[in-house]
């Protein structure tokens, strides 16, 4: 029982660095990723559908995004919605793909950006540090319902504290990554 609290913890935080990477993913840095048309939503056949599962996104260049549908009837949806979106960059089509140039950021956007992800990375943090508190509360509960020791609550403390140390060390080995990515000229 008291291992499954740690476990659940540990998953929980997992999740939370997961989400953690692809709101990061989404932060563009002046180069082309394919992770940055992930919210991407085409009209198709009456439905929103992600653009990824309507053709195939390729990095040609380092800023540049080629995107290849699958169904080239669908290329003036995809480049409608790709205007539609909040990437800000304007897609060029020339009948058959659809090119994004990524452009360089500037020092004062990088800047932005840098602290844009420390909001992020900040979010994650308190995430994580909830899921501590909500593990620490489950193990002062069998303690006081008598199913633990205080000896095993305090051995249970120590390993919820641990697996948090753990998890906030990752989220800020993401972020430096990142902030490297962002601060790349």
């Amino acid at each position: 029982m008291a291992n499954e609290i740690i476990e659940t913890a540990k998953e929980k935080m997992n999740q939370s660095l997961a989400s953690l990477q692809r709101d990061l993913g989404h932060i563009r840095a002046g180069r082309a990723n394919a992770s940055l048309l992930d919210r991407v939503q085409v009209e198709y056949y009456g439905a929103a559908t992600p653009l990824n599962q309507l053709a195939s996104i390729t990095i040609p260049e380092a800023r540049v995004l080629m995107v290849t549908p699958f169904d080239k009837s669908i290329l003036n949806e995809i480049e409608r919605a790709l205007n539609a979106s909040d990437l800000g960059i304007t897609p060029s089509n020339d009948g058959s793909v659809i090119r994004l140039v990524i452009p360089m950021l500037t020092e004062e956007r990088r800047k932005e950006l840098v602290k844009e992800m420390g909001k992020i990375i900040e979010g994650a943090k308190v995430a994580i540090r909830n899921i501590r508190r909500d593990a620490m509360d489950a193990v002062k509960k069998q303690e006081k319902a008598k199913e633990i020791t205080e000896d095993d609550r305090n051995s249970l403390e120590k390993d919820i504290q641990k697996v948090t140390d753990d998890a906030i060390k990752e989220a800020d080995k993401k972020a430096a990554e990142k902030e490297k990515e962002l601060m790349d000229v």
